[in-house]
């Protein structure tokens, strides 16, 4: 309902303007609690040196400036804070003034402290979720280089595949990803890392050991294959005609290499994942040089990092790639 009422005659109607009156007063609150702050730090520095000369020159004002802040500190407070204007001994209020005063300004500080360290990532907290042969072969020394200088930074790992680590991320749960790469969309993007080529992996007395040439897919005609998560990555149309055939699946790398070792079959996985010696287990290279895998780091479309977040991106874009080359060289 709007209602209108019509001005007396011969008098002006009172106007008023609550907005301004509102953002006044803010402002007079806001400019109070910022002098009181550094009235504060001015009053203790002087209770510590005992004059106001010393005190100036601590702060950084003249002598006279802080003079005029203790007398409106004072004003404020409704009451002397010195015995004396020599300023070398408190009165009662001066001296709880004086505690409470400390306590106002290492809380401060403190608060400051803590702020700065969180936005230069020196604390904070990074979950990272990644596929099992990058979490085993690259993240230890990453990781261990990252926090040498962020010893108060806490860090959850996740070790589980591509698919997950997109989840994960997607749903907030991890602050940044380590997998695959994936043609399905969502609210996710991938910045690459590296390549890394698929190989094979048999029982070290198997017939393909005996071969002098990369293997073919040919030659796993007849064989059990065994599949797993990474390698159904492979787009060539020979082997998923073998993978179709498959009757086992295992995700987990190391049951997946002790069913190898043990003559179940055989299987086909990254590179990386082989790194390191296998005992009874033989590493040969495949003749299909597409078959291969680009990993890289998954993060959440639209959503800023926390500082943490963003410089170990920085760090793994910068000390990841040189290393995995390291891993994967002959």
């Amino acid at each position: 309902m709007f209602v209108s009422i019509a001005p007396m005659k011969n008098r002006s109607p009172p106007r008023f303007n609550q907005a301004d009156i509102s953002v006044i007063n803010f402002r007079r609150i806001e400019v109070g609690d910022m002098i009181k702050l550094e009235a504060l730090r001015v009053f203790v520095t002087v209770a510590e040196s005992g004059n106001i000369k010393d005190a100036a020159d601590a702060v950084g004002r003249t002598a006279s400036a802080v003079s005029m802040t203790l007398k409106q500190l004072e004003d404020e407070i409704g009451g002397p804070l010195f015995q004396t204007d020599r300023k070398n001994s408190l009165t009662a209020l001066g001296s709880l003034m004086l505690d409470l005063g400390r306590e106002q300004i290492r809380s401060f500080d403190k608060s400051v402290s803590i702020m700065r360290a969180f936005a230069h990532s020196r604390i904070g907290s990074l979950s990272i979720a990644s596929v099992p042969s990058v979490a085993t072969n690259v993240l230890p020394p990453i990781l261990q280089r990252f926090l040498a200088t962020r010893p108060q930074v806490q860090v959850e790992l996740f070790d589980i595949d591509s698919a997950q680590v997109r989840r994960m991320v997607e749903s907030g749960v991890a602050d940044i990803g380590i997998a695959g790469d994936s043609r399905a969309g969502g609210g996710v993007e991938f910045t690459p890392l590296f390549s890394d080529r698929f190989k094979l992996l048999c029982k070290d007395d198997h017939d393909l050991c005996c071969l002098r040439r990369p293997v073919e897919w040919g030659d796993l005609n007849g064989a059990t294959l065994i599949r797993n998560g990474a390698s159904d990555r492979i787009e060539a149309e020979a082997y998923r005609q073998i993978s179709a055939q498959s009757l086992i699946t295992v995700y987990n790398v190391t049951s997946l290499v002790a069913l190898v070792k043990a003559g179940l079959g055989l299987t086909i996985l990254p590179s990386l994942t082989t790194h390191g010696a296998h005992d009874g287990v033989a590493v040969l290279e495949l003749a299909d040089a597409a078959a291969s895998r680009q990993v890289g780091l998954v993060e959440r479309r639209d959503v800023p990092p926390s500082p943490v977040a963003a410089a170990f991106r920085a760090f793994a874009l910068r000390e990841i790639p040189a290393l995995v080359a390291e891993r994967l060289r002959p």
